[in-house]
């Protein structure tokens, strides 16, 4: 099991930047698992953003989002990084860390979806001001 937590999120001007961190506990094993990035608005479905490989390799990105974020990866520090550029005001959400057992749920492309994985973070705020 692993508990996952997210910083970083705060209030920034439209076309600004921001980094989300996501620090999962120790005791994980992270060579091999699938993690994402997801958002959601109030009253609306958890968008999934990003996918990506623990242990490195390809990375998945919404269109929503491509070309503007990227993911990065510290496993010294148990660490998993989403650099956010050229914000947009409909980037505002709460954004959520997520990880799974194992990487089926990057392999088979449902790293979208929020019931592919299992263990959450409480959410950090983005907000973004035009």
């Amino acid at each position: 099991q692993v508990q996952l937590r997210e910083s970083g999120g705060g209030t920034v001007q439209a076309g600004g930047s921001l980094r989300l961190s996501c620090v999962a506990s120790s005791g994980w094993t992270y060579a091999s698992n699938c993690m994402a990035w997801f958002r959601q608005v109030p009253g609306r479905q958890r968008e999934g953003i990003v996918g990506f490989y623990t242990g490195g390799g390809a990375n998945f990105y919404a269109g929503s989002v491509k070309g503007r974020f990227t993911i990065s990866r510290d496993t010294a520090k148990n660490t998993f990084y989403l650099q956010m550029n050229n914000l947009k005001p409909e980037d505002t959400a709460m954004y959520y860390c997520a990880a799974a057992d194992g990487l089926g749920a990057c392999l088979d492309g449902r790293w979208s979806e929020s019931r592919a994985f299992t263990y959450w973070g409480q959410g950090t705020q983005v907000t973004v001001s035009s």
